[in-house]
């Protein structure tokens, strides 16, 4: 069997397209497309069904997918270990993070991280929290730092830092004397799978505050373009303290308070509970683990 093939064969399933591994493994598709034939050819099946411009993979890709990223897994390690014997972490670290971490939290540790191991280099995806979850599920990263938690057995998660919710608005949310101006004003909401979304809506039913249609304003894809459409009076919305602390003090954002509820959450590391992490990953992993929040911001 030819460890080449294997190699193409997750970038391919990774990636649901020929042209994107291609890019990825700086081969040209036709190269791609001969090595997966090759392997369909040698395990005597159809691994991908080719759908005009799009592929999918078989069943039995799908069976073949996890063995072959252990066996990945567990060749880069060894090359790893002579590597790592004279106790330098060096490497490139591909780390996904939902919006808040990713934007306020993860630059600078990182930068804290590679002044000790100038050897490191980092990039930081940045999306949802459910899409992170999937990343991590589907082998595409290694670790990440996400605002929520699921149920999947296959995760695990470990708490980072906890982080404050808080409801913010324009002097001009403060409702009317006596009124409620989380109950009273439209809403600016994350997109589906933002932790902050699914943390927001938790708290305003705890509080017994209900979200109907037609209050929503606006949904919208990051911190930014929310804070920009609360600045512009479109409504109210929940954001992390950390993400509008500046105008908070500045006064162009009022806090809107929920009376009796917890508005802290935790960040959570996330990793693939049985996918062993190269030694650079590793030690990024119990760097964060051990860094409090002080550090982190």
């Amino acid at each position: 069997m030819d460890f080449h093939h294997l190699k193409i064969f997750a970038a391919v399933y990774q990636h649901k397209s020929f042209t994107k591994a291609s890019e990825k493994l700086n081969i040209s598709q036709p190269t791609i497309s001969e090595h997966i034939k090759n392997l369909e050819a040698e395990f005597s099946c159809r691994l991908f069904d080719r759908l005009g411009r799009r592929i999918a993979p078989t069943p039995k890709a799908d069976k073949l997918y996890p063995d072959v990223i252990r066996l990945l897994d567990r060749v880069d390690k060894l090359s790893e270990n002579f590597l790592f014997e004279d106790g330098r972490v060096r490497g490139n670290l591909i780390i996904g993070a939902s919006t808040i971490p990713g934007t306020y939290i993860l630059p600078a540790l990182a930068a804290r991280f590679r002044t000790a191991h100038p050897d490191t280099a980092f990039e930081i995806i940045i999306n949802d929290t459910s899409k992170i979850a999937d990343m991590v599920l589907n082998h595409e990263i290694f670790t990440g730092v996400v605002g929520a938690r699921n149920d999947n057995p296959l995760l695990e998660y470990c708490p980072f830092i906890k982080d404050e919710l808080v409801f913010v608005g324009t002097a001009d949310h403060q409702g009317r004397p006596g009124g409620t101006p989380l109950a009273d004003n439209p809403v600016i909401l994350r997109e589906e799978g933002s932790g902050t979304r699914i943390n927001m809506l938790r708290l305003l039913t705890q509080a017994g505050i209900e979200i109907k249609k037609e209050r929503i304003a606006a949904i919208l894809g990051s911190s930014a373009s929310v804070k920009e459409a609360v600045r512009a009076g479109l409504g109210i919305s929940c954001l992390s303290r950390v993400a509008v602390q500046d105008e908070l003090t500045r006064g162009e954002f009022i806090e809107l308070p929920l009376p009796s509820q917890n508005m802290r959450r935790d960040f959570y590391l996330i990793r693939y509970a049985k996918r062993t992490m190269p030694n650079h990953y590793q030690a990024f992993w119990d760097y964060l683990r051990q860094t409090s929040v002080s550090e982190a911001r």
